[in-house]
């Protein structure tokens, strides 16, 4: 008896592929218009799909911002789990400038990520994601640390990258509010209050691994 090859999974592909859609649409509005402006209608508008499609996905608009968070944030891993070349760094300070300005660069190109994190919207679910993605950014950088330099134990009881990133983001968030960008001068700023914060852990000298 032969058996029949499996056919193909055509439902959840055409899902993923609206829900792509739906992401697409909502990046462009957000990018163009701001938080303020998204609604379920609009970006059902711009994906030339029915609103209740949207619905079907995302039952509401900070649900769908939460959604964009998170490929913001992927963004943001993969940035931190790029190849580092080892013998570039000379002090942990020269592999802190190397994260950051990958996560700047991410900021510079993406005008959805900046509304997101940096703006003023006072959406909490959105804000919460965000804390919550910074605590698994901050575990990540740990380990990079880790990999290139013999990092001392740190307090269990305070999460010392997820907090850097976040008193980091909150220089660039003052960039953007001013300027609607972050500004070389802020991302400088931004970068010496990671490094003043991240240096109250880590001793001047840390030895390489």
């Amino acid at each position: 008896m032969t058996t029949r090859p499996a056919a193909p999974r055509k439902p959840r592909a055409r899902s993923q592929a609206r829900i792509d859609a739906i992401l697409d649409a909502a990046r462009t509005l957000l990018a163009a218009e701001g938080v303020a402006s998204l609604s379920i209608y609009s970006v059902a508008e711009r994906a030339q799909i029915p609103p209740s499609s949207v619905y079907h996905f995302f039952a509401s608009v900070p649900a769908l911002l939460e959604a964009l968070t998170a490929d913001v944030h992927a963004a943001f891993r993969a940035a931190l789990q790029a190849p580092i070349d080892h013998d570039s760094l000379h002090h942990w300070r020269d592999l802190s400038r190397l994260v950051e300005l990958r996560m700047l660069d991410i900021y510079s190109n993406d005008a959805a990520a900046r509304q997101l994190i940096l703006a003023q919207h006072g959406l909490t679910e959105v804000t919460q994601a965000d804390r919550q993605h910074d605590l698994e950014l901050g575990d990540l950088m740990l380990q990079v640390f880790n990999r290139h330099f013999e990092v001392p134990v740190l307090p269990e009881d305070v999460d010392v990258f997820a907090l850097a990133l976040e008193l980091s983001d909150r220089v660039y968030a003052r960039s953007v509010h001013q300027h609607g960008q972050i500004t070389p001068r802020m991302a400088e700023e931004g970068m010496r209050v990671f490094d003043a914060y991240v240096g109250l852990y880590l001793p001047v000298f840390l030895p390489k691994r």
